[in-house]
């Protein structure tokens, strides 16, 4: 082989040698995370899941006013708190007069996968001080289906001071929702705050809503003389 074929090949031979290597893909830097590393990663979406989910405080104000027979009006006030499980409630005027009333509960809902029907049920444990002091477990419940809704609230007072202040509370309604901003139906109700004709009060009621903003009223025992008028007014936040 002379001088100038071996040239030749050995100038192929380079060329075919960097032609090959400019084929060749970079490899990629590899890099390797540590176990702290790979858990914190796997752990953002987690906390992130988390954050999404973490319940919030709901509340409702209610204001009452009443007009009894033969008595003077007078107002009530009903504000509760509400977090996951968590029920906080405070009322003035409700049980009695210049009575004032603070309650724990626990709240425990249910419904099926179409969510026409629902069920809530609260129970609770209170104190109430005022012209009455002493103690009042009670529980509020409130049951849907479809338009139909069932709502009670319910306590025995225990009183501190005179067993003859002892008495059941019970406020129940039962009411028809055609459409979103539009409730009727009936309530029924057995207070203490003031003496009417009957030991259990009834009448229809007629509500109506607007965003967060629920008005009702109630006409209490309107077969009777001393028939009565109670208007509600809702805040939700």
């Amino acid at each position: 082989m002379t001088s100038t074929t071996r040239a030749a090949l050995t100038i192929l031979l380079a060329g075919a040698a960097q032609a090959t290597a400019q084929e060749q893909p970079p490899t990629a830097p590899t890099t390797t995370a540590t176990p702290a590393q790979a858990e914190n990663k796997a752990e953002a979406p987690r906390a992130e899941a988390k954050a999404e989910a973490a319940p919030e405080w709901g509340f409702d104000v209610s204001v009452f006013t009443v007009n009894p027979p033969d008595a003077d009006a007078f107002a009530s006030t009903v504000l509760s708190a509400d977090r996951d499980w968590l029920h906080l409630e405070g009322r003035w005027n409700y049980e009695a007069l210049h009575t004032g009333s603070l309650f724990v509960g626990r709240n425990f809902e249910w419904s099926d996968e179409s969510d026409e029907f629902g069920l809530s049920v609260v129970p609770m444990a209170g104190v109430v001080v005022g012209d009455i002091d002493g103690a009042a477990p009670g529980f509020e419940l409130d049951a849907t289906w479809k338009w139909l809704e069932f709502y009670d609230e319910s306590e025995y007072v225990v009183s501190t001071n005179d067993h003859h202040d002892n008495f059941i509370y019970s406020w129940a309604e039962l009411t028809v929702a055609p459409v979103d901003w539009l409730k009727f139906g009936l309530a029924a109700q057995r207070t203490t705050a003031y003496d009417t004709e009957l030991s259990v009060d009834r009448g229809p009621l007629l509500s109506l809503s607007f965003k967060k903003v629920t008005g009702t009223i109630y006409w209490f025992n309107p077969d009777k003389s001393g028939s009565y008028v109670v208007f509600t007014l809702g805040f939700s936040f």
